[in-house]
């Protein structure tokens, strides 16, 4: 009997010791499985408290608070003294509602069943933040617009010569968005007050000009010139030919590091542009050719450009010698093959000016009167001399006893040229510039054989 006791007495005790541990786990299981639809305790989504609701329930409480507003917000843009501006129906602008109710129904479901009692009993806070999402096409097409609208290209000064001086306009600064700071600061405020209006302020880049009227006043005074004759020895298409191209030059500044190609100012040489058909040096003849003459222009120009101080970055001289120039003073040019370039190396702007008249070619360069200190002077020293020869060949066709000069010949010459460089007076430097080498022409001509 008392063993039966005990056995029953056992019995009892381990049924309230299961009942003891099954009753709370029972109860913590009830409770989280009560926030199975629901969002937990403590949660909130930009300030609202969603705990307890379920996912419908959260967007309704977030889209009336937030998202209904949005359509009637606007993006102003204050750009220098002009205003733009967008609304955020524009951009499509609205919150990502869907996806943080969605992140705020989820938070801690996915841990243990204690875990998620835990969060639940403590009810610790935890705020989700609502953030926007926007169409970027619209943006752009509004920060271009406005972009078109306000950048202003500077305007340079103007130099023009002016009897013994010089007539000089104002320059004025230009103006450009900055355009990626400005989506950028949209971007960052788009999700700003609530209820209120985005204002910006767009910032800008100031564009100085590159030629503005403190510099150009520094060209005061006549520091090189070089003249070349051509009326003897032109055709009213070569003398035409010279002035145009003289007349596309005159007048060109180059600012200090700037460079200039013949080519580039002058352009193509078209009868378009008035250019006639002139004798022109091919190889070692002459020929006819559109623009034939405009090489006494480059030729001209060098000469003058090179006693300013400025030697050249691309020069070749002609096959044969230039009867305007002593050998290696020249500089040949030629559209789309040969051209004559320099770089303004000098700490100032200069003022090209180039004149045609009277059968002489002149090149003027002007620049600051500094620079008058030091003078430049052209020297060549021709230290070979290249005698042609004579070839004959027999012409069954010709009559015996006659000739006929298929070519003339031609004295070669090898020279080099030297810019020598003098201050107040006295040679500081010589460097040579030039190394050329004209090539001699052997004469030829044909006997007569026939009988």
């Amino acid at each position: 009997m008392k063993k039966k006791n005990k056995i029953i007495i056992g019995i009892v005790f381990a049924v309230l010791i299961i009942l003891g541990v099954s009753i709370p786990s029972y109860n913590i299981y009830s409770k989280v499985k009560s926030f199975d639809g629901v969002i937990y305790p403590g949660i909130s989504i930009q300030g609202i408290d969603v705990s307890g609701k379920n996912i419908d329930q959260a967007k309704k409480m977030v889209s009336d608070k937030y998202q209904a507003v949005v359509g009637d917000k606007k993006v102003n843009v204050q750009a220098q003294d002009k205003s733009y501006s967008i609304a955020y129906s524009k951009l499509n602008a609205q919150y990502d509602t869907d996806k943080v109710v969605k992140e705020s129904f989820n938070y801690g479901k996915n841990r243990s069943i204690y875990s998620k009692y835990k969060i639940i009993k403590n009810a610790a806070k935890k705020d989700f933040k609502l953030t926007f999402t926007y169409d970027k096409k619209p943006l752009d097409n509004f920060v271009g617009n406005i972009k078109k609208d306000v950048d202003r290209e500077p305007v340079n000064a103007t130099i023009t010569k002016s009897g013994a001086g010089f007539s000089i306009s104002d320059d004025s600064d230009g103006y450009k968005l900055k355009d990626q700071e400005l989506k950028n600061k949209i971007i960052a405020s788009i999700d700003g007050t609530l209820g209120a209006d985005t204002n910006i302020t767009a910032d800008m880049e100031t564009i100085k000009a590159n030629k503005t009227k403190d510099k150009l006043q520094t060209i005061n005074t006549l520091i090189s010139s070089f003249s070349t004759e051509y009326g003897s020895r032109s055709s009213a298409g070569r003398v035409t030919n010279i002035k145009l191209a003289t007349k596309a030059i005159s007048g060109l500044v180059l600012m200090p590091g700037e460079s200039f190609s013949f080519n580039g100012v002058v352009g193509e040489r078209t009868a378009a542009k008035g250019y006639q058909a002139a004798p022109v040096d091919i190889g070692y003849s002459t020929g006819m050719g559109l623009g034939g003459g405009i090489c006494q222009v480059s030729t001209t120009l060098h000469n003058a450009i090179l006693q300013s101080g400025i030697k050249p970055t691309e020069r070749l001289h002609h096959t044969i010698p230039s009867a305007y120039v002593p050998l290696g003073y020249d500089a040949t040019v030629d559209y789309g093959n040969l051209d004559y370039k320099f770089k303004n190396t000098l700490n100032f702007p200069i003022y090209i000016e180039g004149i045609s008249d009277n059968g002489v070619e002149t090149f003027n360069i002007y620049a600051n009167n500094s620079l008058t200190n030091r003078t430049y002077k052209i020297v060549n020293d021709v230290y070979e001399t290249i005698q042609p020869k004579t070839t004959y060949i027999n012409d069954p066709t010709l009559p015996a006893g006659t000739t006929r000069i298929d070519q003339n010949s031609l004295v070669g010459h090898k020279v080099k040229v030297f810019l020598q460089t003098y201050e107040n007076g006295t040679m500081i430097s010589q460097e040579m510039i030039a190394n050329d080498a004209y090539n001699s022409v052997n004469q030829v001509i044909r006997r007569g054989t026939k009988k």
